[in-house]
């Protein structure tokens, strides 16, 4: 297996964390959590948006949640997001719809986690490629992304 660049970030960060694969169909958070074997609330999916005011970023929910749009319009200080165009993925990301990773992308946008992150001992995110999930843990998360906390999810 090639490593990705997320994963390249993190062990030159000497961040543990643990990897594992599957064989993607449906390229959703519900998928990854069957095939892993994981409660559904531990496989995390990061969504790609753009705010009328501050441009493209990325959110972190729970597989099982909606990310709701009106709040994270309040936490990143805009009046309103759209979810980008799954056909704009790989030109704003570098990567495929199921395997947009918060680590490793085209262009370092911000990024904010929902804040239940902290619930968990370990969370799931992609890898950066459909079918590789990377298991971290939470404030290893947010410290390598440098992610922003908040209320993100419906």
């Amino acid at each position: 297996m090639k490593k990705t660049k997320a994963i390249e970030i993190l062990d030159k960060a000497a961040i543990a964390y643990e990897l594992t694969t599957f064989e993607a169909t449906e390229f959703t958070a519900e998928e990854a959590a069957q095939k892993m074997n994981l409660p559904p609330e531990d496989v995390w999916k990061t969504l790609v948006a753009r705010g009328d005011r501050g441009g493209v970023v990325m959110a972190i929910v729970p597989g099982p949640h909606s990310l709701s749009l009106r709040k994270l319009a309040q936490a990143t200080g805009n009046k309103r997001v759209e979810m980008v165009d799954v056909s704009e993925l790989m030109r704003l990301t570098g990567f495929l719809k199921g395997g947009v990773s918060p680590l490793g992308g085209r262009h370092p946008y911000p990024i904010y986690i929902d804040q239940t992150v902290n619930q968990h001992a370990r969370v799931a995110v992609s890898a950066g490629q459909r079918g590789l999930q990377i298991l971290i843990a939470p404030a290893d998360l947010i410290r390598i992304t440098q992610g922003s906390v908040a209320d993100l999810i419906e």
